[in-house]
């Protein structure tokens, strides 16, 4: 027992260890390109007009805060996003559900479903536009175009793959379909959701910023746009490495739910 507990101790040591050495290095590797960007902007290398470096971004920055617009820009693309992140995670995964529940309907809307993922959802912004108005209401529609189609078929086919052979003993059993989905699909399908919620991060972000592009008055996609129409790199570079961050910590959070989900999951069998 006493060597087992040691060597217990050692293992989760080990495993601590190498977690510090990948932060470490994921670290050295951002200085590293962050001085090196900022070296080879000042001695010439590349453009700084058409680069930026790493200070002008500084810069530029100060220079929105001071202006007393920054935490304002960034809350307003940040409540856009999660919004469309949140609306097209649930109403996902609710079609999805339905559609796994009637098979005459996931056969009849499939090749629909195929058509939308691919469609480029920009292409409808000028209709979105003017069903909705120019403003926050077609940011989060845009979002929620773009990551709901593929939410839907991810999980949907997550559902379809759970094991048949379960699905039967549990009908012998005499449970019904709404048992069938809450005690053994939704289940087995945690790993399949959490990597819709992943996909979803990145397209919710893709579709603010792509609405705000087209229609915002204020936010980071507008910054970005404002930037490249005055001239102003340094600004939209600065925009770029905020969204950057901003949306690492989100990706963050969804990965602490789903050790968190996985965990409880794996304790309640």
């Amino acid at each position: 027992m006493i060597n087992k507990s040691i060597e217990h101790e050692n293992f989760i040591k080990e495993i601590k260890k190498e977690k510090r050495k990948v932060v470490i290095t994921r670290l050295l590797i951002l200085i590293a390109l962050f001085a090196f960007w900022e070296i080879a902007g000042n001695t010439g290398l590349i453009d700084p007009f058409l680069t930026s470096t790493p200070s002008r971004m500084w810069k530029s920055l100060i220079k929105i805060y001071n202006e007393g617009t920054l935490f304002r820009h960034i809350l307003i693309t940040c409540g856009e996003t999660i919004l469309g992140f949140l609306l097209g995670t649930v109403l996902g995964t609710f079609i999805a559900t339905l559609l796994w529940w009637s098979d005459f309907a996931s056969k009849v809307l499939d090749p629909y479903l195929v058509v939308l993922n691919a469609l480029p959802k920009v292409a409808l912004a000028p209709i979105i536009i003017f069903w909705v108005g120019n403003g926050v209401n077609a940011i989060i529609l845009i979002a929620l175009l773009i990551s709901i189609v593929v939410t839907i078929i991810n999980i949907l086919n997550g559902f379809k793959e759970v094991d048949k052979d379960k699905i039967k003993l549990l009908k012998t059993f005499g449970a019904h379909k709404k048992q069938i989905l809450t005690s053994l699909i939704i289940p087995a399908s945690i790993p399949t959701i959490i990597s819709s919620l992943k996909i979803n991060v990145g397209l919710s972000w893709v579709g603010v910023i792509m609405g705000e592009f087209l229609v915002a008055k204020e936010g980071l996609g507008f910054l970005i746009i404002f930037g490249g129409q005055i001239s102003q790199l340094d600004m939209v570079m600065m925009s770029i490495i905020i969204l950057s961050i901003l949306a690492f910590l989100m990706y963050t959070v969804v990965s602490h739910l789903e050790k968190r989900l996985i965990k409880n999951n794996s304790s309640k069998n």
